[in-house]
């Protein structure tokens, strides 16, 4: 083993199997790796290590993760190299934290607890190593195991990586491959497309005021999808999902015939009789070309309400 240690002292790397090539690292960069947590006491205890969870840790280097440290120590490390680092416990204070989260995120979420300064004060962190390193501050030990170094360029980034611009260009994309996906028959990829692209313009309107220009356009970029989505999800029978989808739509554009016309179909198919005919003699209004439509879709409503009267009636003499 080799050991080195950094000028001030506050971090002490010892190499345990050497790398098999040095890349170079840069914002944007995305290093996977496994890591084990120990202290530094007599025992060594063991407090987190990553191959025993779902997943390896993965690290995007300029995103102003929690735990600088580590952004610091990978940079000092090759491809498949694995190395311990002793870091001083004034570089490790927010780790009980990174670690909750971690586990955290291991559990399903309505058993994940928020953790704020009142909480810890009055609760703890909720894991009891966490809380007694957290009351005890020490020196920490990481043995890292560099797994892979993908420059910005080799791998797709996820949304919350993206500035607003190339986000904007992701959802356009997504919609693309969302029709195309449902060109092809594959309804739950086009979903997925939808609902990705729907999701990363909600978090653009966020940063928006309700009503203002910015805000009205991402609207007017999210009414399409919705709408796709809800022709999805009419494919798959999916009534109350359509329903609220085009609900939501019509928030925007109140004159929106398509969301009208395929809420009333969504109605029908839930039985929702008086709705589903308000509906579509809504968009009969504000689109004639859409009469002869509207005319065979309530036709197919006055007949389901007989059936169901009937359906009804034979019900009533079963039970008298």
């Amino acid at each position: 083993m080799e050991e080195c240690s950094q000028p001030d002292m506050h971090i002490v790397k010892t190499i345990v199997h050497a790398g098999t090539k040095v890349v170079p690292f840069r914002d944007g960069t995305k290093v996977k790796f496994h890591y084990q947590t120990r202290k530094c006491d007599a025992a060594r205890t063991l407090i987190d290590d990553s191959r025993t969870q779902q997943k390896p840790m993965e690290l995007v280097l300029g995103k102003k993760f929690k735990l600088e440290v580590w952004e610091s120590i990978v940079q000092q490390m090759a491809l498949h190299e694995v190395a311990r680092f002793r870091c001083d416990r004034s570089l490790v204070m927010q780790y009980p934290f990174v670690s909750k989260t971690i586990r955290d995120s291991q559990k399903p979420r309505e058993e994940r607890k928020h953790c704020c300064g009142m909480t810890v004060q009055n609760e703890g962190i909720g894991y009891k190593d966490l809380d007694e390193l957290f009351t005890n501050p020490q020196d920490l030990e990481f043995t890292i195991e560099i797994l892979s170094i993908e420059s910005p360029e080799e791998y797709e980034k996820e949304s919350w990586q993206l500035s607003d611009t190339e986000k904007r260009t992701l959802v356009e994309k997504l919609r693309v491959q969302g029709n195309a996906a449902y060109k092809a028959n594959d309804v739950t990829a086009a979903l997925a497309s939808y609902s990705y692209a729907t999701g990363i313009i909600e978090q653009l309107m966020l940063k928006e005021k309700p009503n203002e220009p910015e805000w009205v356009e991402l609207a007017q970029m999210k009414v399409p999808l919705l709408l796709n989505y809800s022709q999805c999800k009419l494919a798959e029978k999916d009534y109350y999902a359509v329903i609220e989808h085009c609900t939501e739509v019509l928030k925007y554009d109140q004159c929106c015939v398509k969301a009208w016309f395929r809420r009333g179909r969504a109605h029908a198919g839930a039985w929702n009789f008086d709705r589903a005919k308000a509906d579509f003699e809504r968009a009969a209004e504000l689109d004639s070309n859409l009469q002869p439509a509207v005319r065979k879709e309530l036709a197919k409503l006055q007949e389901q309400q007989r059936l169901r009267d009937l359906e009804d009636k034979l019900k009533y003499q079963k039970l008298f």
